[in-house]
């Protein structure tokens, strides 16, 4: 028996509340209390085929064994605190709305971002994706990578499994050396302590598996100018000018 037409644009009517709509350029109106809006408005969204370095996937996945919780359970914690679940020194700024289509995030951390310290980073992410089992992220231009991230739980053996993957490439060729010299094993533990975490507070604590594959072993020379655009120097070079704006604010009021 065929599929009517109109049961297939009703069906393709609910996916699309699921999408974001078509974005050229991020803006953010308003930031939450606390928030830095820099790198973010006024970027173009940047996927993996506009990165500079290798092309990788990344998964990382737990098994809530024991734990008595549905797929649509965990997805729905874990878009109410998502930030929480990250490693201590890291800040993620929630939509005023809620992680949903279209929606804004705003970060505030330290790369490589498993430990508290290190070089200063503001940015961003844009809500793609967003259904009560998922959620996606894409990156704005100058993120420490390009690319999209998907969160999400399944069953899998009578068990839920929740779960992180990744398809990116490193933004630039500085982000690009830095994964190669030890950045990219501190990102895999962000996302296996981002894990260990959110199964914590469901009351377990089973290890986290990782799997990485390389999906293109070649660099894009083609976008060695997204270096302009690097988001951790934007940064500093930010942080370096704010006591000398403060200062320069002080004697125009004078």
């Amino acid at each position: 028996m065929g599929t009517s037409p109109f049961e297939s644009n009703e069906s393709q009517s609910r996916d699309a509340a699921y999408w974001a709509q078509n974005v050229s350029t991020l803006k953010l109106s308003m930031a939450p209390t606390g928030a830095l809006n820099l790198n973010v408005d006024g970027h173009h969204l940047a996927g993996a085929l506009q990165g500079f370095g290798q092309m990788w996937q990344k998964t990382f996945r737990v098994s809530l064994q024991g734990a008595n919780v549905t797929p649509g359970e965990v997805i729905k914690t874990w878009k109410e605190r998502f930030g929480t679940f990250w490693p201590k020194g890291n800040r993620f700024y929630a939509p005023l709305t809620g992680i949903a289509p279209g929606e804004i995030g705003l970060i505030s951390m330290h790369i490589p971002g498993d430990t508290p310290i290190g070089l200063p980073l503001s940015t961003g992410v844009l809500v793609i994706y967003a259904d009560d089992v998922s959620f996606t992220f894409m990156t704005p231009q100058g993120h420490v990578f390009a690319g999209w991230i998907t969160f999400s739980a399944f069953e899998e053996e009578g068990c839920t499994v929740a779960q992180v993957q990744i398809l990116l490439r490193a933004f630039d060729f500085a982000y690009e050396l830095g994964f190669r010299l030890g950045a990219a094993k501190s990102e895999n533990k962000f996302w296996e302590q981002t894990l260990s975490a959110l199964a914590a507070h469901f009351g377990v604590h089973e290890p986290v598996q990782t799997r990485v594959v390389c999906i293109d072993t070649q660099v894009q020379w083609s976008q060695f100018w997204n270096i302009w655009q690097n988001s951790t120097i934007r940064t500093v070079l930010y942080w370096m000018a704010t006591p000398f704006l403060a200062i320069r604010a002080q004697m125009i009021r004078r």
